[in-house]
């Protein structure tokens, strides 16, 4: 990611977090702001770094301030891998939400893959929504899921949920949020080769790992680092 969009989305969820502890409305904050309520939207969606008269007049209306400091290139990264990599599995699973998840998809053909299956084998990696391979046979299938389940399809060009078709094959990211969580999906002629994987009474079918670093340059990258890290601390 880069940087100006990891800042603007670190603004971001402070300020939404910050609202949200103090039960106050976007345009109840714009109000005391002095600024219009579109203005706290946009820089709620991240995206783009906003000004920087804007952010701290957001927040000393919430009588906050922001503080600045230098760190390692992506320090933030290691700090988040290494918090991961404390937590129990169980934990995770359940706070993505993800068996809940599982069993309202019911019948539809799917695999895990992409960073939940890194993380179901062990890897301590973000995961932000629950990511699973469809068959391109099965789209209709998924789309009446969405449906089913009050999706909205991620809007890449708002930085936000709606405004776009559910249905895989129009334009846009394969990413929606539902009543059940985030879900990404990965659309396939045929689904890869799985392994099945079991924590406590549950069995999960993934792509293993190493097809996970060979088709997800992200997820990877992160693994990449965690292992050279791992192998500086050990010498």
């Amino acid at each position: 990611m880069p940087e100006s969009s990891r800042i603007a989305t670190e603004i971001a969820a402070l300020l939404r977090r910050e609202r949200s502890v103090q039960r106050l409305t976007q345009q109840q904050l714009a109000d005391r702001a002095g600024t219009s309520q579109s203005a706290v939207a946009r820089v709620e969606r991240g995206g783009r770094v906003p000004s920087l008269d804007l952010v701290e007049r957001l927040f000393a209306a919430l009588r906050r301030q922001l503080a600045v400091t230098a760190q390692p290139l992506d320090s933030h990264l290691d700090a988040k891998m290494d918090a991961l990599a404390a937590r129990s599995l169980a934990d995770r699973i359940d706070e993505l939400g993800l068996d809940r998840l599982l069993d309202r998809l019911g019948e539809l053909p799917h695999l895990l893959t992409g960073s939940t299956a890194a993380l179901l084998q062990g890897a301590p990696v973000p995961v932000d929504a629950v990511e699973i391979a469809v068959r391109w046979r099965d789209s209709a299938r998924f789309t009446a899921w969405l449906e089913a389940a009050y999706g909205q399809r991620w809007n890449a060009r708002w930085r936000e949920f709606g405004g776009l078709y559910l249905e895989p094959e129009e334009p846009g990211e394969h990413y929606w949020m539902t009543r059940y969580g985030g879900i990404r999906a990965q659309l396939c002629d045929e689904f890869p080769e799985a392994i099945e994987v079991r924590h406590g009474d549950r069995r999960y079918r993934v792509v293993p790992l190493v097809m996970v670093e060979l088709t997800d340059p992200q997820t990877a990258a992160l693994l990449h680092r965690h292992r050279q890290r791992s192998a500086a601390d050990r010498t």
